[in-house]
C-alpha cells in the first residue's frame, strides 16, 4: 500500500499543474524530461540538488547512447566538448594482458566509449529541453511526499530551495530519482537484491601525456583488483575491496593502498603519493537489485530507481538512458490524451525488463568468475577458461565489446527527428 501525504496540515505555497511530474534529475530524468517535451508533452523536472555537480558519478557515455544522441541531432556538439575515449578493455595480470574487447572491431557510428563528466553532459541536456515550451524544471526541488487519491499517486509535494512546501500535480509521476529512490520507499516497493562481492574505493591520478591511451584497464595481482578510466586529464581509479572489508582496508591506512597500486600499476609510482587522505576517496558500496514491479497507478519507476545495475562494465547510466527513450517512445502518446492506463506502463516493464536481467546476469558472472577470484589473496588469478576460449573464436571474440557498447535490445527513438 502506498504511503498517502504524511499530514493535510502542511502549508503549500503553490501548486502547479503539469502532464508528467518527472523526479529525479539524473540520466533517466532529464533525458526522458527532454524526450517528453519534444513531443509537446507538459513536464516538470524535479531535481533535489541545486546543481548536477557529483563526485564521483559514472563518466560513461556509451555507443548505444551516442546513438541516441545522434538522432537527436546533438552528438556531434557533446563530443566537442573535451572528453576522452576508451576503445579496448583489457585485463593485466603479472603473467601478461588479454584484451577482453576491443569496440574498434564493433561495424557502428560510434565505436568507443566517451569518458565526459556527468554534470557536463546533464547540464548541456537540461539547456536544449529549456529551449522547448512544455518543460520545466525546479532544483533544490527534494521530493518527500507523495500524492495519492483513491489509490492512485497524483503528484508530489517537495520541499523547496526556498524551504517551503510544494506540490506538482501530474497524470503521470516518473521516478529517476536513484539507487536510494525516496518516492520509490514512499510507494511501499522493495527491490530484489543481490549481494555482489566487492566495493569499490574511488579516487582520482593525474593523467600524463606519455600515458597510454583509449583503454580502460583492469589489474590483477596478489589479491587486489584495481579499475583504470581515462577521463583526458586524470585517471578515474576504482580500488576494488572485498564486499565489507572496508574498515579492515582504512585501519591498515592510505598507506597500504598506495602500496598495493605500486605492485598492481607500477607505471603509476610516480604519482600515488598524491594520494594522502581517505577524504580524497569515495566508497562505492557495490549493488543489484531490480523491483519485481516497475509501476503503481500513476506511478512508474525507471532507471537505478527501479534497477541498481553493478559498475561492472559501466552500463548503468546507458541502461537509464535506455529506459527513458523506451518510456518516451510508449507513453507520448497516452500523455498527450492525458490518460495512462496500467497496460501502458506494465509495456514499458515488459520492454526494459528482458535487457535488465540478461545485462545483470551478465555482471554477475563477470562478479562471481573475475571479480571475486581475483579478490582471493594466496590463490593465482586465471581467467575463466570458457571466456580465454571466447575470445580466441572470431565468431565471439566481439561479443563481451558489444555488449559493453549496447547491452541486449537497445532502444531507439521513435516518432522524432532531429528536426521535430
Amino acid at each position: 500500500m502506498m504511503d498517502r501525504l504524511a499530514s493535510t496540515d502542511e502549508a503549500v505555497r503553490d501548486v502547479r499543474e503539469t502532464t508528467c511530474c518527472v523526479v529525479g534529475g539524473g540520466p533517466a530524468g532529464v533525458m526522458l524530461a527532454l524526450l517528453l517535451a519534444r513531443r509537446g508533452v507538459p513536464v516538470t523536472l524535479l531535481e533535489a540538488h541545486k546543481d548536477f555537480e557529483r563526485d564521483f558519478r559514472g563518466d560513461t557515455i556509451h555507443p548505444a547512447t551516442l546513438d541516441v544522441l545522434h538522432q537527436l541531432g546533438l552528438a556531434e556538439q557533446v563530443l566537442q566538448m573535451p572528453h576522452g575515449k576508451m576503445r579496448r578493455l583489457k585485463i593485466v595480470t603479472p603473467q601478461g594482458s588479454v584484451l577482453m574487447g576491443d569496440l574498434g572491431r564493433l561495424r557502428c557510428r560510434f565505436p568507443f566509449v566517451a569518458m565526459l563528466p556527468q554534470a557536463q553532459l546533464l547540464e548541456f541536456l537540461v539547456h536544449e529541453a529549456e529551449k522547448l515550451p512544455a518543460f520545466h524544471r525546479e532544483m533544490g526541488a527534494n521530493v518527500q511526499r507523495i500524492v495519492v487519491e483513491d489509490d492512485v499517486v497524483r503528484g508530489v509535494r517537495y520541499r523547496g530551495a526556498d524551504d517551503a512546501w510544494h506540490e506538482v500535480r501530474a497524470v503521470l509521476t516518473v521516478a529517476c530519482d536513484g539507487r536510494f529512490s525516496k518516492v520509490r520507499a514512499l510507494a511501499g516497493l522493495e527491490p530484489v537484491k543481490t549481494a555482489p562481492p566487492m566495493d569499490v574505493v574511488w579516487f582520482r591520478l593525474p593523467r600524463l601525456p606519455a600515458d597510454e591511451q583509449d583503454d580502460g584497464t583492469i589489474y590483477i595481482a596478489d589479491g587486489h583488483l584495481a579499475v583504470m578510466l581515462d577521463r583526458a586529464d586524470e585517471w578515474q581509479v576504482g580500488y576494488v575491496i572485498l564486499k565489507g572489508s572496508l574498515q579492515q582496508v582504512r585501519a591498515a591506512g592510505i598507506d597500504t593502498v598506495r602500496q598495493s597500486l605500486r605492485r598492481l600499476v607500477p607505471w603509476l609510482s610516480d604519482r600515488v603519493d598524491l594520494l594522502h587522505d581517505w577524504k580524497q576517496t569515495t566508497v562505492l558500496s557495490v549493488e543489484s537489485s531490480r523491483l519485481r514491479e516497475w509501476h503503481r497507478p500513476g506511478l512508474l519507476l525507471i532507471g537505478d530507481a527501479a534497477h541498481v545495475m553493478s559498475p561492472v562494465m559501466g552500463v548503468g547510466i546507458n541502461y537509464a538512458i535506455q529506459d527513458a527513450v523506451e518510456t518516451a517512445n510508449l507513453l507520448a502518446a497516452p500523455l498527450r490524451r492525458g490518460r495512462v492506463e496500467a497496460a501502458d506502463l506494465a509495456a514499458v516493464q515488459k520492454s526494459r525488463q528482458f535487457p535488465v536481467r540478461v545485462i545483470q546476469a551478465f555482471q554477475r558472472m563477470i562478479q562471481n568468475r573475475i571479480a571475486a577470484p581475483a579478490l582471493q589473496a594466496g590463490r593465482p588469478f586465471r581467467i575463466p577458461w570458457f571466456l580465454r576460449l571466447a575470445l580466441r573464436l572470431p565468431v565471439l571474440r566481439n561479443i563481451p565489446a558489444r555488449m559493453v557498447a549496447y547491452g541486449i535490445r537497445p532502444a531507439r527513438i521513435r516518432e522524432c527527428t532531429a528536426n521535430q
